[in-house]
Order: structure tokens, then C-alpha cells, then sequence
């Protein structure tokens, strides 16, 4: 008997944090018959949210999309969800992962945004975090970004301007570069 085709779901619920939570919606997802394929979980402030790619059978992503706006008013959470496809994406031969440290200023994170998208890179993960300042000092803002290029001949370039970045910024940043060659995958850190 054929296997029948997987069906995607995307979900972001956000609601204030309390324990069980999070338990309480994985649990649901199971019993409506759907596999969680990859998730993120993030708390900001008193709020929490979580991002789920669910995949299942038609009846079963049917379900959820019937049942989740139910459970989600009970535990009084916003909840957004989008059907998607899922396909193979062609091979990422280079992963740069990068990590700053800086005193924390408005357009930060655009600036380094903004650069490693000049640089043709798209950015798969992007996590940042401030830490407050003494009165005395400014706030410290923390930042990982995860980002994917074709292009090797790039790299050169990138850590240039990587670096005078974080010069001009008075930042500590180092890129941690991965390349996949003939399924091997070897890893380089710049400082």
C-alpha cells in the first residue's frame, strides 16, 4: 500500500509564558496525529512564542487547523498558522555563522544584516540579546546570525568587511565559516 503524502503546517503561537505550556500544545499536535519536523521556542519579555513546521496526513493537518484556534483560546494564545510545501533545497556549499558583541545602539543589527546580504548571503538564523548596562555603561547587545551563499568567492571579501564592521562598531565579532565539498564538511574560524 502507497504511503500516503505529507502535508505541511506552519504555527506560531505567542502567549505569556507559564509552565506546561509548551507541553500542553506539543501534546495536542500528537494527538491530532502530526509530527513536529522543526520548531523554535523564544521567550521575550513575560511572552513566549512557538514556531512549529508540522507535517501529517491531509485528515490529520486538517485536524489541527480545526482544533488549534480552539486550544489556543483556552490557554489564551495567538495563533497563526500557514499550509506550506516543503522541498528539497539545493545543497548550501557554504555556512558562515557569525557572533558580535557590542555596546547596544539603535541600526545595530541592521548593519549587519545589511552586510551580509550586500555579500549575497541569505540568512537562515539571526538570535540577538541585550544585556543591560550599569548606569555607567551602555546595554551589551549579543548577536548569532546563521546565513547561507553559493558563492565561495565571496568569503575574501566578507571577512574584510566583517572585520572593519566591528572595528568601526568597537565590537568583538568572529565568523565561523562551514564548507560542504563533495560531502565532506570542514570549518574554519576567522578571528
Amino acid at each position: 500500500m502507497a504511503q500516503s503524502p505529507q502535508h505541511h503546517l506552519v504555527i506560531t503561537a505567542l502567549g505569556t509564558d507559564r509552565p506546561g505550556i509548551v507541553n500542553t500544545i506539543t501534546r495536542h499536535v500528537s494527538r491530532c496525529g502530526c509530527n513536529i519536523d522543526d520548531s523554535r521556542l523564544a521567550l521575550l519579555g513575560n511572552e513566549f512564542t512557538f514556531i512549529m513546521l508540522l507535517s501529517g496526513s491531509w485528515n490529520a493537518i486538517g485536524l489541527i487547523e480545526s482544533t488549534l484556534p480552539i486550544k489556543g483560546a483556552e490557554l489564551e494564545l495567538l495563533i497563526i498558522m500557514k499550509r506550506t510545501d516543503v522541498e528539497a533545497h539545493p545543497p548550501r556549499p557554504e555556512t558562515t555563522r557569525i557572533e558580535v558583541k557590542v555596546a547596544d545602539s539603535p541600526s545595530i543589527i541592521e548593519r549587519f544584516t545589511n552586510l551580509m546580504d550586500t555579500h549575497g548571503m541569505n540568512i537562515a538564523e539571526l538570535v540577538s540579546r541585550t544585556q543591560p548596562g550599569r548606569p555607567e555603561a551602555a546595554a551589551t547587545l549579543y548577536i548569532q546570525m546563521t546565513a547561507h551563499s553559493t558563492d565561495q568567492s565571496q568569503r575574501p571579501e566578507f571577512e574584510q568587511a566583517f572585520q572593519l564592521l566591528c572595528t568601526e562598531l568597537h565590537a568583538q565579532g568572529s565568523i565561523r565559516q562551514f564548507s560542504i565539498l563533495d560531502g565532506d564538511i570542514s570549518a574554519a574560524t576567522v578571528p
